[in-house]
């Protein structure tokens, strides 16, 4: 005999209740509105919350009608005082069938219905704007190969003008996803991969690697800021231009940036700094965030990242140069004016 058999009423209440209450909140809790499917801010992302809640419901229904069964089945069936044991029965074969039968169809069913979410949320379009993003450890490099623009972290695009993003990775498998835009895409050594999106409205949308990578795989986001048409274009416009200094003293914080190791590593469009190793840093003072998303970018913050970024971002490519503090407040001035 089970022991729920022998349970009284009012102790089975006690025991289910919590354990439903339990359960329902930890539902609830991985459904923040921030950077969600559920929450989404394009075509691609609404198809693949209705895909999400879609399933949600089958899987409820299919929840409350076996719970429903199984409690009644608990209070109609239970032990009763002087009760003789119960009529056995051994099978039922209809009852077989139907529920063979019913999962089937619901399984098909919901793999016709991801297949066709599929489908919809990859389809290219021919007017698209091309970006091309390569996973490093652990940022993104961004590059814009119609507009000649290289940038790192920030990635801008237009509302309302499909996006294609070509997907490389130049070390070891990573994975693209902005949850209220798109999808998860693998990023692939010696592979292509390719996602595509369409921003409804403007605004800032958190992306993360979503493959681990490594010692700082989870701080490895980036920003997508969609932007007004208007507003892109003038974005476009002013991080396509090379670097001047535009007031006294630039020159010389600029030197204690291109003279130092800093330019081996990093590149700054209409300087003599063309590294390649680390992120683009031109235009730096418009991007919202140092280190892919470690830091937000202010004056204080850049000190902090340059005086030793290991203790910022432990396993970073960017070691500790020991600058001084002189030298570090010179080249905060110069990039921080980079806008």
């Amino acid at each position: 005999m089970s022991p729920l058999h022998k349970m009284p009423r009012r102790v089975l209440i006690t025991q289910l209740l919590p354990a439903t209450v339990l359960l329902a909140l930890l539902s609830l809790s991985g459904c923040s509105p921030a950077s969600s499917i559920l929450s989404p801010a394009s075509k691609g992302a609404r198809d693949i919350a209705g895909l999400f809640w879609m399933v949600m419901a089958v899987a409820a229904v299919i929840f409350v009608g076996v719970e429903g069964l199984l409690i009644y089945s608990l209070f109609r069936f239970r032990h009763r005082p002087g009760q003789t044991e119960p009529r056995q029965v051994h099978g039922n074969f209809r009852l077989e069938v139907a529920w063979t039968i019913l999962p089937t169809v619901i399984v098909a069913g919901i793999f016709a219905a991801t297949v066709f979410t599929m489908v919809a949320v990859a389809e290219r379009q021919p007017e698209a704007l091309r970006i091309k993003v390569t996973g490093h450890q652990w940022w993104w490099e961004i590059d814009y190969p119609d507009q000649g623009i290289t940038t790192a972290t920030d990635l801008h695009v237009p509302v309302g003008r499909p996006v294609e993003v070509e997907l490389v990775s130049a070390d070891v498998v990573h994975s693209f996803w902005a949850p209220e835009l798109f999808g998860k895409t693998d990023v692939i050594p010696g592979q292509i991969n390719r996602t595509v999106f369409t921003a409804d409205r403007p605004g800032t949308y958190i992306g993360r690697c979503a493959e681990f990578c490594g010692t700082q795989h989870a701080n490895m986001g980036f920003l997508i800021i969609a932007d007004p048409p208007e507003q892109f274009e003038e974005w476009v416009s002013r991080v396509g231009k090379p670097w001047e200094p535009r007031e006294r003293g630039e020159e010389s914080e600029a030197r204690a940036f291109l003279n130092g190791a800093c330019g081996g590593c990093h590149s700054i469009k209409g300087t003599m700094a063309q590294g390649k190793m680390g992120p683009s840093l031109s235009h730096f003072g418009l991007r919202q965030t140092i280190g892919s998303l470690a830091l937000g970018n202010t004056p204080q913050n850049l000190y902090t990242w340059l005086a030793n970024p290991q203790a910022v971002k432990p396993g970073t490519k960017m070691p500790n140069l020991n600058l001084k503090h002189d030298t570090i407040e010179d080249i905060v001035t110069y990039l921080e004016s980079l806008k």
